[in-house]
């Protein structure tokens, strides 16, 4: 079974001490505001692309602004585990 990796960001963080806005990060990134709203939300997972323009307007490191939640990542994986066991039965 492949494992999901939750994929986070710091976006909305990195926005409030720059201060600027969803839809002025949007325009120096080329997207609409609610793309930088999605993906601040974590519904939507930016391109490669995107994410290092996003950086770049940020002015900040690829591993300042996004990151992988591990800890979540695993609990997802001893939920699954569990649920197959359970299924087992």
């Amino acid at each position: 079974m492949e494992q999901e990796l939750i994929f986070k960001n710091r976006i909305r963080m990195w926005r409030a001490e720059k201060r600027i806005s969803q839809g002025e990060l949007a325009e120096l990134v080329g997207v609409s505001r609610q793309t930088i709203s999605s993906i601040e939300n974590l519904q939507f997972c930016p391109s490669a692309r995107l994410a290092l323009l996003i950086c770049v307007a940020l002015e900040k490191s690829f591993e300042e602004v996004f990151y992988f939640d591990l800890e979540q990542s695993l609990s997802n994986k001893r939920k699954t585990k569990l649920l197959l066991e359970e299924q087992k039965e």
